[in-house]
């Protein structure tokens, strides 16, 4: 099983259940939520929070305090609250060399890490690596004071557990990428087992299709043949699409049907909010 940090966990009485879990994806720019019923892993209610650029120079922990004031979803009691980390502050380590007292060393070649930083690691399911990350302790230390206690992770450690199942008993490598508004993933499996991780920045398609052309030369993947999933805030109709359409041969949307099958949400949601449903 993975591991997940608990932040001052408290079992709740079982008389006091109501079998609601909420999820908060956090960043600096915004925040998304989700309440799901956990008796019928079913996505009940989902709501984005985005902070305009004029917002983002306001100190972001009041930017939440209005969002949890303006949002009563956010203050209602759950049986548990899930946190998760939406930043590029990570890297997957293999367990051979992992050693839990060097956590930032593993951070400093590809990230600008400080002394003050915390660092922290999830463990990943059904892989030999881990997940090192820098968490927003601000934004943890500010949900303290709202909930009784959360458990948090980092958004790559979810989107690697959560695609594994798309390339198992596949032994030829699968290209996923997720999109948000500023930023994209790239996930190489070869059943279930992860070659490659990498987050991007980007303005333009002609970004995406730049770094999506080279990881595909460097793993000496033949845009010909390999498969390329596509998913979070895309569609087939949009810019990214069609210009990935354009090099490499096989593209499609990530098959969401059975997430989609528990919940009332369009396609477009669950591609779009495929973490937060899932976490």
């Amino acid at each position: 099983m993975s591991d997940i940090k608990q932040l001052n966990y408290v079992h709740p009485n079982i008389t006091e259940k109501n079998y609601r879990k909420l999820v908060l994806q956090v960043s600096l720019n915004g925040l998304s939520f989700c309440v799901v019923d956990v008796l019928h892993n079913e996505v009940l209610h989902f709501k984005e929070v985005s902070f305009s650029i004029f917002q983002r120079n306001d100190k972001v922990e009041d930017l939440y305090a209005r969002a949890f004031a303006e949002h009563k979803e956010l203050t209602d009691a759950y049986d548990e609250v899930v946190v998760v980390h939406d930043n590029n502050l990570s890297t997957f380590v293999p367990h051979a060399f992992f050693d839990e007292e060097y956590l930032a060393s593993y951070l400093q070649y590809n990230t600008k890490v400080f002394e003050t930083d915390f660092y922290t690691f999830d463990q990943i399911e059904n892989q030999e690596i881990n997940n090192v990350y820098v968490p927003y302790v601000n934004l943890n230390n500010y949900l303290l004071d709202q909930f009784e206690s959360f458990e948090y992770r980092h958004l790559s450690s979810v989107l690697l557990e959560r695609l594994q199942r798309y390339s198992k008993n596949k032994f030829e490598k699968q290209v996923f990428v997720h999109f948000t508004a500023e930023k994209f993933e790239i996930v190489v499996l070869n059943n279930c087992q992860l070659v490659l991780y990498n987050s991007f920045d980007y303005t333009t398609k002609e970004d995406f299709i730049y770094y999506l052309l080279f990881t595909a030369e460097q793993l000496q993947l033949n845009p010909e043949e390999f498969q390329l999933h596509l998913l979070g805030a895309i569609a087939e109709d949009s810019e990214l699409f069609a210009i990935a359409y354009k090099y490499v041969r096989n593209v499609q949307l990530l098959d969401v049907s059975e997430l989609q099958s528990r919940n009332s949400f369009t396609k477009f949601d669950n591609l779009k909010h495929f973490i937060l449903f899932q976490s």
